[in-house]
């Protein structure tokens, strides 16, 4: 078991490091940037089926899907409190969710996701968009997962700033 949870950090240290290049190859094309570590994210882990980046419209209290990796989904736009991302907008809080189908209050962007993890990313503080990932398998993430997407949008906060502030 020590051996597999080293190899995870290694994994996912590799992993931001990529993600780190990534968004500084594109540091003034934050669409691009976020896109890309999208279709990484994606790429690297079997169980992140779809992978995308909501951003906050604090006067109309939504959010709105800016990029993402997976398939077409019509819930571009999401009110404050509704679904996992809505709700996790509200709460400032990670919200993973091992089976979609025991939650009362989630909007179904697929037939085949089957759980789902969100995590907000911070800007000074302050809470302006998440990461959404969906997975079409029951209770797939991890701990892990959920550290490797935080420091994601740290890095994320970090490298484009206030650029965030605009999507």
């Amino acid at each position: 078991m020590y051996f597999c949870s080293v190899m995870t950090v290694v994994s996912h240290s590799k992993i931001l490091t990529e993600i780190e290049t990534l968004l500084n190859e594109s540091k003034t094309d934050v669409l691009k940037g976020l896109k890309q570590s999208c279709m990484l994210l994606r790429e690297r882990f079997d169980h992140f089926d779809w992978v995308g980046f909501y951003f906050a419209d604090f006067d109309n209290k939504t959010l709105h899907l800016k990029v993402f990796s997976g398939k077409p989904t019509d819930h571009t736009v999401i009110p404050f409190g509704k679904g996992i991302c809505g709700q996790v907008a509200v709460s400032n809080q990670n919200f993973m969710v091992p089976d979609v189908n025991a939650q009362d209050n989630y909007i179904p962007c697929s037939i085949d996701v089957r759980s789902e993890l969100v995590i907000p990313l911070f800007f000074e503080g302050k809470n302006i968009g998440q990461i959404d990932i969906d997975s079409n398998k029951i209770d797939p993430f991890s701990k892990e997962d959920e550290l490797l997407l935080e420091a994601c949008c740290s890095l994320i906060s970090n490298a484009y700033g206030s650029l965030l502030l605009s999507l």
